[in-house]
């Protein structure tokens, strides 16, 4: 039996919600997510929408801060980045927020951490001129997963990495899960990032049909095995759209309206990013996904943002699969 999360990726409720609205909003799905038998919540690390959810102006709220104000309104779902940018901030910061986020939720807090990618936001927000190339993101990225694994257990640490470094960091109070928040990397590059999850990372998180699910994590197989490390113990996640309807034709109606805005020509290419049909054929796929080997699926909102209402119609079409 598998374990289901969701990502809440678009701000826009019924009713075109004011400012002092919203987060009344985002509080029913999540809560809605909670008695559904989800037991994770994510968010996004980004300062504005992008083209692929919703046009570029409309609403985004801090990750981090909705997340500890969602820690006070939730009581059993982990709550977490999908995913943290490492150009965004200090890696020990990072780490700090990670841990207050921990403190705050009782233990529920996942640190999901990324390389970054989005140009025109690192450019808008004044980072700088451009993101850094693959190579020197991936290096900071390694140094972040080393400072958060230091920083979650242990009171003090120095950590000395390729981009960034601490010298006896102090961080209390610490985590109260044991170890920490667990660490989840998103990407499936192959040479390299793949190789920092079976090196630092508890979980990965990718994108694909079974095929290409199958494929990568027979890569990160071969990176544990290189680095004596159980392949077991990395948790494997998907995170992709999904798309209910009363009906196959409903849904791939639906499915065509929606592709493009997942940067998806057709259907065959939609297939790669998300999941759609009635609850029996979804749940086809989503078995065909596990199969594939992975433990945990997220799934964002393939055609309408989530609503408690449509929250608990994916909850009752995944049940069956619940563990």
């Amino acid at each position: 039996m598998a374990r289901f999360g969701i990502q809440i990726a678009d701000f826009r409720f019924p009713g075109d919600p004011s400012p002092a609205q919203l987060f009344g909003h985002v509080t029913a799905a999540a809560r809605a997510a909670e008695d559904a038998g989800f037991t994770s919540l994510w968010v996004m690390d980004h300062f504005h929408q992008f083209p692929e959810v919703a046009p570029r102006d409309t609403a985004m709220p801090e990750a981090f801060v909705l997340l500890g104000a969602l820690a006070a309104v939730t009581r059993t779902i982990e709550l977490g980045t999908m995913v943290a940018g490492v150009p965004y901030r200090n890696p020990a910061h990072l780490a700090k927020i990670f841990t207050t986020l921990d403190m705050v939720s009782g233990g529920r807090a996942v640190a999901g951490i990324g390389a970054g990618w989005q140009e025109d936001e690192y450019r808008a927000y004044g980072f700088g001129d451009a993101l850094p190339s693959w190579r020197v993101r991936l290096d900071g990225l390694e140094d972040a997963l080393r400072i958060c694994r230091a920083m979650f257990t242990r009171v003090e640490s120095s950590v000395a990495g390729h981009r960034f470094r601490t010298d006896g960091a102090i961080n209390v109070p610490g985590p109260v899960r044991p170890g920490g928040p667990r660490i989840l990397v998103g990407g499936g590059g192959e040479k390299r990032l793949l190789k920092l999850v079976a090196t630092y990372a508890d979980a990965c998180n990718l994108f694909g049909d079974p095929g290409v699910v199958r494929h990568k994590l027979g890569v990160l197989d071969a990176h544990c095995a290189d680095v004596g490390r159980d392949p077991a113990a990395v948790t494997r996640t998907w995170l992709g759209g999904l798309i209910l309807a009363e009906t196959q034709a409903q849904a791939d109606a639906l499915a065509r309206e929606a592709a493009p805005r997942w940067g998806a020509a057709d259907l065959d290419a939609f297939r790669h990013v998300a999941v759609w049909g009635t609850p029996e054929s979804v749940r086809e796929r989503v078995a065909e996904l596990l199969d594939a080997g992975l433990d945990e699926l997220y799934f964002a909102p393939g055609a309408q943002n989530w609503t408690p209402d449509s929250v608990a119609a994916a909850g009752e079409a995944l049940a069956p699969l619940m563990g």
